[in-house]
């Protein structure tokens, strides 16, 4: 480490992004704008042009405020990622990649150059949302985050041309305003990794066998930004540092990087920069693009290419162990400040890394980035209230916002780093001192560790991981439960109906006591309960009307966790999260869940869910600690939760459902990283679950991810069931679970609620006949995707009666084969 002030200048003149640059920005807006315009859009109250004026504000403010933190307007160093509903989604419009299955939403949009005048945006959310006659693209996470993107589908007859040009009105649009921006993209490369194949297309077709067609939907996309005006474009690729992806796509290492070179070979060309394209900066976020490893050497074929700027994650990935032959010629974006998490950066280690780095890489230049995109960390720190009453409810506190950096406190970090970088240590001596402080302070503040929770972790041996021998579990479950074939479930959430949101936030804000706050809640419990009677489901729910979300809930009644008000994160189109803030050992000061689990019990006499979020799905939806390992603080959480299962079965309660949707979006990237992960992410389900008794059914959900990876995992947390999302993607899953022999219950959803369709019983019935083709039908459930909350009882109750219907028609037609 540095110990004497640096005073010279280390950035050179004329770099570019010498004040520094992020690779994006959150889209949603500091109060949800763009959710609010998208469901008024959507629910018909707002025409299409209205919902295009509130974009517009919202991409205007966000360009002010990126230039009052510190970016500069006029050199490309203020990212353009916009995207009114997903990124991915917007590539795929923008590069003609429409799924034939959407008819004449497809056919009729007419390419840029024969006179069309882009996509719909009627059209554009037909392929996010589906039609009653379409379902939507398949969702599926993004990388190792929390952010689901649209999955686009390609075959050997797709047709690959500009078709939309929002991205070059969107630079237009900020030129008007005196900012010029940087287009961001999704790259070639990694659009094709992240590209399904096409229904009907040839056993064997990759869509990265498209990549050369692909190619000139992209080069005629860089000259109508040239001739915009635009000086520099950023092209995605995080699918370069992702063994995970790269495999799921059918290629290897190599091959990717053979398309890297011939895709950038092209779009770079042999000609200087801004002759018919602008300079471009590929950015390879999420991971580590120059891992000594790496036998492809995937940076080194990037490096070759004429592309003038490259964008390095150096917050999950590494520094390149010597100079990069070719990355003299080019930009080194250095990725230091953390854009996946919100704590405070050690500014000062941070600038120990940065000088000296483009001698150690050979780079032309240096210059201050994010390592990701800011879109997984809310908008800013003080947006919040950190003192009085409330904050402290909510774990806030005056010390805690000391630690935090949420994206405008991002943005002013990558500000401070190019200053001392390029203008000496001194002249950011204030910035540095105080990161320092904050550092030391959050090591040693109350809360952080808590000598009786390490105590406890400490006192475990490997029977706190192991359950009971499954065959004698199931036979006790089927005498207590006395299920039928092919039982109906749901996976927990019922409607939050506006009158749920209001009482929460008449509650909230203390103007409804706490007496009329549980009526009212009871009351949903009771209507909730009488529904799924009457529709004939087999093990219900009590809906969740108390829950505001399904990790916050528990992070507001756990120690060691705070929360915020506004701390809003996109998840997928107009749904937001507020991830809590991990911040201390965590522990369970009484029980959670057993009060609303019980209530709903009572009015029943089939069996009630106890509903809980397993541990490593509470530390993927929270901003974790990152001063200790992982596993550790999972085991913490595991150790709550098991406390919690203990007082749901002394309460009566047969079935517990304790969901892990985010086993497998933590996977590392990278495949040596990956039995690690497994075995503690694996473990603190265990440590959880395994105090269950043997008549006690343990259930789990995982959703929204390619499980093919993990089904040895899946199994591995001895679940007696699992249910899975598989709706969208038409059961793809259910040969992979033959296939690996999965022997336990096994619920594949059958109805897609992340769409406001509703299912036909012929539809559920098609997809509960591909299931039990292929799986013992005694091990078959029948159940959503996943939670109800999001959709309206409208959509629900319809649905949830053809699921019904087709789950008895299943049955008739097992018993009438078994004759």
């Amino acid at each position: 480490m540095s110990t004497q002030p640096s005073t010279t200048t280390s950035t050179p003149a004329g770099t570019p992004f010498a004040g520094g640059t992020i690779l994006g920005y959150p889209r949603i807006g500091r109060r949800r704008e763009l959710k609010r315009a998208l469901e008024a859009h959507w629910a018909g109250r707002t025409s299409a042009d209205e919902l295009e004026a509130a974009a517009r504000e919202l991409r205007l403010a966000t360009l002010r405020r990126l230039v009052a933190l510190g970016l500069d307007p006029a050199d490309g160093s203020v990212p353009g990622s916009f995207s009114s509903y997903d990124h991915v989604l917007d590539a795929a419009v923008t590069l003609g990649a429409l799924p034939a299955r959407f008819g004449a939403l497809s056919s009729d949009v007419a390419a840029l150059r024969d006179g069309g005048t882009g996509v719909p945006s009627s059209t554009y959310f037909a392929l996010a949302r589906g039609t009653q006659d379409a379902p939507p693209l398949e969702m599926t996470k993004w990388f190792d985050t929390n952010y689901h993107y649209l999955v686009p589908e390609i075959g050997p007859a797709t047709t690959f041309r500009l078709t939309d040009d929002r991205v070059v009105r969107e630079h237009a649009e900020a030129r008007a305003e005196g900012v010029v921006t940087r287009p961001v993209v999704v790259g070639p490369v990694t659009f094709l990794l992240l590209s399904k194949a096409e229904a009907g297309a040839p056993a064997g077709f990759r869509p990265l066998d498209r990549l050369d067609d692909l190619l000139g939907a992209y080069a005629a996309l860089l000259q109508a930004l040239a001739t915009a005006g635009a000086p520099w474009v950023q092209l995605d690729e995080p699918g370069l540092v992702s063994d995970t992806l790269v495999a799921a796509a059918g290629a290897t290492r190599a091959e990717v990087a053979q398309a890297v070179t011939r895709a950038y070979t092209a779009l770079a060309g042999s000609t200087a920069s801004g002759e018919g394209r602008p300079k471009l900066l590929v950015a390879a976020p999420y991971g580590d693009l120059s891992r000594p490893d790496d036998e492809a050497d995937v940076l080194g074929a990037l490096a070759r290419t004429d592309v003038e700027a490259v964008a390095l994650d150096l917050v999950r990935g590494s520094v390149p162990a010597g100079p990069v032959p070719g990355l003299d010629r080019k930009t080194l974006v250095a990725g230091v400040v953390d854009g996946h998490g919100v704590w405070r950066a050690d500014l000062t280690s941070k600038l120990d890394l940065l000088e000296g780095l483009a001698e150690r890489t050979g780079a032309g230049a240096v210059v201050v980035g994010t390592s990701t995109s800011l879109l997984h960390v809310p908008h800013d720190v003080d947006d919040e209230e950190w003192d009085g009453p409330a904050a402290a409810r909510a774990g806030r506190s005056p010390a805690l916002r000391t630690w935090l950096a949420f994206a405008d406190q991002k943005v002013r970090e990558v500000s401070a780093l190019a200053r001392g970088l390029a203008l000496g240590r001194d002249t950011v001596a204030r910035e540095l001192a105080e990161a320092t402080e904050a550092l030391a302070s959050r090591a040693v503040a109350p809360g952080v560790v808590v000598p009786d929770v390490r105590a406890r972790l400490a006192a475990l041996d490997d029977s706190s991981f192991t359950r009971g021998a499954h065959a004698e579990r199931v036979a006790e479950q089927r005498a207590r439960l006395d299920l039928p074939p092919l039982p109906t479930t749901t996976i927990g959430s019922f409607p939050q109906t506006t009158e749920i949101r209001a009482a929460r936030a008449a509650w909230t804000k203390g103007e409804l006591d706490d007496d009329a706050y549980a009526a009212a809640m009871r009351a949903e419990v009771e209507r909730v309960v009488a529904l799924q009677e009457e529709l004939g489901l087999d093990v219900l729910v009590h809906g969740e009307p108390e829950r505001n979300d399904m990790v916050q809930y528990f992070a507001e009644q756990l120690d060691g966790f705070a929360t915020t008000q506004l701390g809003w994160v996109q998840s997928y189109g107009s749904r937001c999260v507020r991830p809590p803030i991990l911040w201390g050992d965590v522990s369970r000061p009484a029980p959670m869940t057993v009060e609303w689990a019980s209530y709903a019990q009572s009015l029943t006499s089939k069996p009630v869910k106890g509903m809980l979020t397993g541990p490593v799905t509470i530390l993927a939806w929270s901003f974790v600690r990152d001063d200790q390992p992982l596993g550790d603080t999972a085991n913490q959480v595991a150790l709550a939760l098991r406390d919690e299962v203990s007082d749901l079965e002394d309460a009566g309660i047969a079935v517990v459902q304790v969901d892990e949707p985010a086993l497998r979006e933590l996977l590392p990237l990278r495949r040596a990283d990956q039995g690690e992960y497994l075995r503690w992410s694996v473990g603190s389900f265990r440590l959880a679950t395994a105090g269950a008794r043997p008549a006690t059914q343990v259930h789990t959900h995982l959703c929204y991810s390619e499980f093919g990876d993990v089904i040895g995992a899946i199994d591995g947390l001895d679940a007696d069931v699992t249910s899975l999302e598989a709706a969208r993607s038409r059961m793809e899953i259910v040969p992979e679970l033959r296939a690996a022999g999965y022997a336990r219950g096994i619920g594949p959803g059958v109805y897609d609620i992340h769409s406001p369709r509703v299912p036909s019983v012929d539809e559920v019935t098609e997809l509960l006949g591909l299931a039990v083709r292929s799986i013992d039908p005694g091990l078959v459930w029948v159940n959503p995707d996943c939670g109800l909350k999001t959709r309206r009882y409208e959509e629900v109750t319809p649905a949830l009666r053809n699921l019904v219907e087709a789950a008895r028609s299943a049955r008739e037609s097992l018993v009438a084969t078994a004759r």
